[in-house]
């Protein structure tokens, strides 16, 4: 027989998708089936040719940002970032509320910190007309998605501030 004490917390059932939710999985999905694309079509070019297509180093390094932060802002609107359950789910009902808000207005400061200097880091690609290496496209059609979707994970950590807030 077990006491209280042995026992694991029940693991976390992941909240159903609701239709709010689904712009950061389009984008998502999208990404890495784009992603998966041209990879393949440099992996057989480079296969028959022995010569890559230059263009998909870049294309690649801008879809895989685009993933990481779409996905990065899905995980936060369903509260399933990466944090130690054990630190989380132990403990009194107050303490996992103090740090759910703690993690998630944390959350919301460095993305809000990082809006901040990806606007700047693409605003200066743009005001100094700055070009990819590789394919000569403006710079900042790859760098503005880093603070436009860096301002979606701040806005879905903040809208899980205030829920978990509202939360008793």
């Amino acid at each position: 027989m077990t006491s209280p004490s042995d026992q694991k917390p029940a693991p976390v059932d992941a909240p159903p998708v609701d239709n709010a939710l689904r712009w950061e999985d389009w984008i998502g999905a999208t990404s890495m089936g784009l992603l998966a694309i041209i990879t393949m079509a440099n992996v057989v070019a480079r296969y028959f040719t022995d010569q890559s297509f230059a263009w998909t180093e870049e294309i690649s390094t801008g879809l895989m940002v685009t993933l990481t932060l779409a996905a990065g802002a899905a995980a936060v609107a369903r509260d399933r970032h990466i944090r130690i359950e054990f630190l989380l789910l132990s403990g009194s009902a107050a303490r996992r509320k103090l740090l759910a808000l703690f993690s998630s207005l944390c959350t919301a400061i460095a993305f809000a910190l990082l809006t901040g200097f990806g606007y700047r880091f693409a605003y200066d690609d743009y005001r100094f007309d700055v070009t990819s290496p590789g394919i000569g496209l403006p710079q900042w059609w790859f760098s503005i998605w880093l603070p436009l979707l860096a301002l979606a994970v701040t806005l879905r950590a903040a809208q899980l501030f205030i829920k978990q807030w509202r939360q008793s």
